[in-house]
């Protein structure tokens, strides 16, 4: 036997803070070391936090990092313990995304990122380039301060890989596994057993299956230990990293950590038989005869033994069963981290929400108390760091520290209720149950006379009054009466997120949180500058549909009931007037479902359709209950009111990013925000296409009818079947 055990780990880095992220390298270390690891893997770009993005291309970024790899090497930290930092490093005039790989005080190697992420949320390319060289090894000098503290001039740079005296090991970071052509699979074939992926992988619903099934498909059908490494937190932005950081050998997974968590440093340690991967190469006959005519990689020699012989005392690592959340846990658990890692570094006291008692703001209501909650949890676990930080934020005394989610909810989170004539008492004591559930100090504020007063204030400048449009007034007043409550109801939050903790003789400010879902942000149904203007926002990129699932969980698994019938009620705004005979409705006001908006967004974003192509997609989907005539009226009418208020999502609140299909115009969906709303090209096209097809409702064969078996929207192609699935685009 050849016992080889390994370390993996989730860390919460901060972006560009350097004290934070080198205690958390460092205790990540202790813990690998203290459970008898020999190899421990950190996330990529771990020493400067993933997501400096344009700090990246300041010279400071890099001297710090270096300055704080020097203190890892010049302590004994790295003794007998092959270490894989990731920074940033410049070679001649190119900056290169790293592993440092590093053992007993030495650097052994610098292997930069060969295959760099830049799409979706990703702008590796700004700041990296991609190292090209795949034939040989050169040499870095290394600078001049770090060559002197270590007696260390020059270090192999490039694609490679380490071998040891008794197995090979190397490195594979993040997009490189994904790509078409992963370096681990030439990588094998020259003899690495082991390959340690350094990550900054983020959140997205329904997307931790993908990932675990690139690990596992790795080493199914070539063999090896293939070890994964991530953040886990936000580091400072819109992301929140889901560590699960994992360790899977020969395609299965025998150790994985925590998708979700409030700890700093979470360690996964396993016990791995190399005998056990060398064997199964050697069962593989395709597997000899590509190895047998390989293409060589070049390799740096470490004269060191890492594994340990047959002991009955080390037991190697069992395979286990994958640990996955629902959708539903990964609402509530992922926006929650994201939230306590933003309130305990932005110096902020706590939360304001204003709550309407409508599905949205409640499950923002519902995050923010399985936040508290979580925390609750973790500091009768024995986290430190969470209790310092609950201290702190609750400005606890005496030794007293949070025991109880509502208790702690009381204290750090504030909820109200801005109600009008518009409003309903069935909304208002849906709020107000809520919040007792879960602990806010709720209040219920009246804003009728703050209308009145503006209303009047225009009336004497114009000499004219606005109606809504069930009394008579037309569009534009109706519109112009409902922007002014919206956005009274903005300011007023922010008024009183910044005096409230001095009404009540507590420091600092609160934050506002945002409650419009990523379909709302897609098709524009808010007022710029409303309640979704607010300070951040934990449900802006999930779907209305998911949401109304999360409340029906939460009403059960985090004890709040009151969310149950919140859930079945329908969604309005209440900013018109209730009268026996109308009473306004989100869907209505919209012209579309939420499920229409859904799959408008879905082919949009992931599929790329424009105009036309959604229109041709959709009269597959739809085809067998309209007319390409109203397939083509219902796309045309998506298409006019998303350029029109297209512009809102310049504003948009930065919002926890869950969902593929989000429209967050910041650096996710990057298009115009200026169209031609009418779309006349692309409409004639698609009018001709209705002519040509004669108005007929489309008879869609399905694959049962022909013998086949299908399981996914058979007849309507991948993009229409697609459109409904929430889990394309991962």
């Amino acid at each position: 036997m050849r016992l080889l055990k390994v370390a993996t780990c989730n860390l919460n880095q901060w972006a560009m803070d350097f004290d934070v992220n080198l205690k958390n390298i460092k205790e990540s270390i202790v813990k690998a070391k203290e459970a008898g690891a020999v190899i421990r893997l950190g996330p990529e770009l771990e020493i400067t936090g993933y997501g400096c993005e344009d700090h990246f291309l300041e010279l400071d970024t890099v001297n710090h990092a270096w300055e704080c790899l020097k203190d890892l090497l010049l302590g004994d930290w790295t003794d007998g313990i092959l270490c894989s930092f990731g920074m940033p490093v410049i070679k001649g005039s190119e900056r290169y995304n790293c592993q440092v790989l590093c053992m007993n005080s030495k650097i052994i190697m610098i292997r930069p990122k060969m295959w760099l992420a830049n799409d979706g949320n990703y702008r590796e390319l700004r700041w990296f380039t991609a190292w090209k060289q795949k034939d040989q090894l050169v040499e870095f000098q290394l600078p001049y301060e770090i060559s002197e503290a270590l007696q260390q001039k020059e270090v192999p740079f490039g694609y490679g890989y380490i071998q040891f005296l008794d197995t090979a090991v190397a490195a594979e970071i993040c997009e490189e596994l994904f790509t078409p052509s992963p370096p681990h699979a030439e990588l094998a074939l020259n003899g690495v057993e082991v390959f340690m992926n350094a990550s900054g992988s983020h959140h997205q619903l329904r997307k931790l299956d993908v990932r675990l099934r690139a690990f596992m498909g790795a080493t199914h059908t070539r063999g090896g230990v293939y070890m994964y490494s991530n953040h886990q937190g936000c580091d400072g932005g819109r992301l929140y990293y889901d560590g699960c950081a994992c360790v899977v050998v020969n395609g299965d997974l025998v150790g994985q950590g925590s998708q979700f968590s409030l700890r700093d440093v979470e360690v996964v340690v396993a016990q791995i038989d190399l005998e056990a991967v060398s064997s199964l190469r050697g069962s593989i006959s395709s597997f000899q005869e590509q190895a047998s005519c390989k293409t060589t990689v070049p390799f740096v020699v470490a004269p060191y033994k890492l594994c340990q012989s047959f002991n009955l005392k080390l037991c190697p690592s069992s395979p286990r069963e994958i640990n996955y959340h629902c959708p539903e846990e990964e609402i509530a658990f992922g926006p929650g981290c994201w939230l306590w890692d933003y309130l305990r570094r932005s110096g902020a006291s706590g939360f304001l929400l204003p709550l309407s008692g409508g599905a949205d703001s409640s499950s923002v209501a519902a995050i923010v108390g399985c936040m508290c909650q979580l925390v609750v949890k973790e500091i009768a676990n024995g986290d430190e760091q969470v209790k310092a930080d609950a201290i702190r934020i609750g400005k606890y005394t005496e030794g007293q520290f949070p025991t109880d989610s509502r208790e702690f909810a009381k204290r750090i989170f504030y909820t109200v209720f801005t109600g009008s004539e518009n409003s309903s008492e069935a909304t208002r004591s849906r709020a107000k149950m809520l919040a007792d559930e879960i602990g806010s100090w709720h209040l219920d504020v009246s804003i009728d006379s703050v209308v009145s007063a503006l209303l009047s204030l225009f009336q004497t400048v114009t000499g004219k009054r606005p109606r809504y449009k069930v009394d008579g007034g037309s569009n534009i007043e109706n519109l112009g009466l409902q922007n002014i409550q919206a956005r009274i109801r903005m300011v007023l939050a922010f008024m009183l997120a910044s005096l409230l903790p001095w009404v009540h003789n507590k420091s600092g400010f609160y934050l506002v949180l945002g409650s419009s879902n990523v379909d709302e942000g897609l098709r524009g149904y808010l007022t710029k500058y409303d309640c979704s203007s607010a300070d951040i926002n934990p449900i802006g990129s999930i779907s209305k549909q998911d949401l109304r699932a999360f409340l029906k969980w939460a009403a059960v698994h985090l004890g709040y009931s009151s969310l149950a019938e919140i859930e079945a009620a329908p969604p309005t705004a209440e900013l018109e007037p209730i009268r026996s005979n109308y009473s306004q409705l989100d869907e209505v006001d919209m012209g579309m479902t939420y499920e229409e908006l859904s799959i408008y967004g879905r082919l949009r974003k992931i599929f790329r359709c424009g105009p036309v192509s959604m229109f041709q997609n959709l009269c597959y989907r739809w085809g067998a209950k309209l007319t390409p005539s109203e397939v083509a009226e219902k796309v045309k009418y998506f298409f006019k009111y998303y350029s029109i208020n297209r512009h809102k999502m310049t504003v948009l609140t930065p919002s926890y990013h869950a969902e593929s299909y989000s429209p967050e115009d910041n650096r996710f969906d990057l298009r115009q925000f200026l169209y031609n709303a009418r779309w006349p090209y692309q409409f004639r096209q698609i009018d001709d296409l209705v002519r040509e097809l004669d108005g007929e409702k489309i008879h869609l064969t399905e694959p049962s009818e022909l013998g086949v078996t299908s399981h996914a929207g058979g007849g309507m192609g991948v993009a229409a079947a697609g459109s409904g699935n929430p889990n394309v685009g991962l």
